[in-house]
């Protein structure tokens, strides 16, 4: 038998993903305005990075790229807002303090922010020189590293951010 407040925090989980999910799908993703900000933005830190970096790329719309490659689209699935609302949903669905909660989720935000920058970065170098080896980085590699650093941040707040371990 399942523990009872274990399940009411998947029913909240489950609850809240329903939620983003609906939100996602029925106003932002039609609307467009946010995903397109966010690709745009993260396409034109991505350029900032490449070039720190001494690297030869090239920017548009959404795409970016180091020279010699066909670049990188931002998708409105590959620019993270959707992993961002899956990571606000577990931290508002574990017990803990309020006001921890609400400086967490925007350090939580930062970090997936940066992790998909990041990932981009790589995706990039991949595309020049391991082209044959893209799609496996793109589908796999990289986007499970995304997901670990969600898994790791839900755990940061459950240390330290929510309820002492023995109430949930």
């Amino acid at each position: 038998m399942i523990n009872r407040d274990i399940a009411i925090f998947l029913a909240k989980v489950l609850g809240m993903f329903v939620l983003w999910y609906v939100f996602y799908e029925m106003w932002l993703l039609p609307d467009g305005r946010l995903d397109e900000f966010l690709s745009v933005n993260i396409v034109n830190v991505t350029g900032g990075i490449l070039s720190l970096l001494g690297q030869e790329f090239f920017l548009g719309y959404r795409t970016v790229g180091l020279a010699f490659t066909d670049g990188l689209y931002i998708i409105d699935g590959c620019n993270g807002l959707e992993a961002i609302g899956l990571f606000i949903g577990f931290v508002v669905a574990y017990p803990g303090d309020n006001i921890k909660r609400a400086l967490f989720i925007p350090m939580g935000i930062l970090v997936i922010y940066l992790a998909n920058v990041a990932r981009i970065v790589i995706l990039a170098f991949v595309q020049l020189h391991y082209p044959q080896g893209f799609e496996f980085a793109h589908d796999y590699s990289t986007s499970s590293i995304f997901y670990i650093i969600i898994f790791l941040m839900f755990i940061v707040w459950i240390n330290f951010g929510g309820k002492p371990k023995n109430v949930v």
